[in-house]
């Protein structure tokens, strides 16, 4: 079971490394301050660099235990001029081979590091990957993007079992992205209607933009995309879900969020999942109950901050 830790640093030009670190864990690190490297098993290479556009958050992947051990055969990364990177981009990285970061200004660094296996990635895979950045502009990039720093976040400052179940979600976010990196997010052949990759992308962010919207169908979304029924559960198929799963895990995922973030004080559960398409508050706390192991309402109290005792 993937777990977490948060990182901290003592000083803006590296991690901290005396932070517990799970054998088979994800672990997930926030640095505010500009970080000199990223964490990675060697001294990071001059001619693997990163280099910044402009000051932000940058996002990173570490990608742990690649192969059979020791560095990538041939070039891992980018050459001698190096990977530009704007804010929000999603990096992936080998960490036996961290890039060098070339950063003109301060800019803020959200690191996760994951063992491959968790993400079902090949030495020939990671290989592929560390060479294309998912761009935050891109549909998918800008869809994630923001829920990937949300979940570091909240990840960092939840309590055990609530971390934990954010670092599961982060990983299932980092699988969509290292599969859409990869050309795995659609079928290989194209289907009825030609449609070719693209057409997963769009997909996805229809069923984004109409989460809300409890008569959101596979019926619908096929006839906004001007494709079968069939074709469309062809799609989900193909990435091991149904459209209705992943409508659930969507909505979930937004409940979540919204119960977090606005606590005891604010709307009320009924509420917060009749905004995000939910018709029944007991066919909610059900599914919630299931997905996450706990009620909307000790998923909410967990998530809450801890009062700070008064000084005496």
């Amino acid at each position: 079971m993937p777990t977490t830790s948060s990182l901290t640093c003592d000083s803006p030009g590296a991690f901290d490394r005396r932070t517990h670190h799970a054998p088979l864990g994800v672990d997930i690190v926030r640095q505010e301050k500009s970080p000199a490297r990223l964490p990675g098993d060697a001294t990071p290479d001059a001619a693997h660099r990163l280099l910044a556009r402009e000051d932000g958050e940058y996002l990173f992947v570490g990608l742990r235990g690649a192969g059979s051990g020791g560095r990538p055969a041939g070039p891992a990364g980018p050459g001698p001029a190096g990977l530009w990177l704007a804010p929000g981009d999603v990096c992936f990285y080998d960490v036996r081979r961290a890039p060098a970061l070339a950063f003109g200004g301060p800019f803020r660094a959200t690191v996760f590091v994951v063992p491959v296996e968790l993400l079902d990635l090949t030495e020939h895979d990671v290989r592929r990957i560390v060479r294309t950045p998912v761009a935050r502009a891109s549909r998918l990039g800008a869809l994630l993007s923001p829920l990937l720093s949300d979940l570091a976040r909240a990840a960092a400052e939840a309590r055990p079992p609530l971390g934990e179940s954010l670092a599961r979600n982060a990983v299932n976010v980092l699988s969509t992205l290292a599969a859409e990196q990869l050309g795995r997010a659609a079928p290989a052949a194209p289907g009825p209607t030609g449609a070719q990759p693209p057409v997963l992308a769009r997909i996805l962010e229809y069923v984004e933009l109409h989460l809300p919207e409890p008569d959101l169908c596979p019926e619908g979304i096929a006839r906004a995309h001007h494709i079968s029924v069939r074709y469309l559960h062809k799609l989900f198929q193909d990435e091991g879900s149904t459209v209705g799963r992943w409508i659930l895990r969507r909505r979930l995922e937004e409940c979540r969020r919204d119960l977090a973030r606005h606590g005891r004080g604010s709307r009320t559960i009924a509420a917060v999942a009749g905004r995000w398409g939910f018709l029944s508050a007991t066919h909610f706390s059900r599914v919630f109950r299931t997905a996450y192991g706990m009620s909307p309402r000790e998923w909410r109290d967990a998530a809450a901050p801890v009062p700070r005792s008064a000084p005496h």
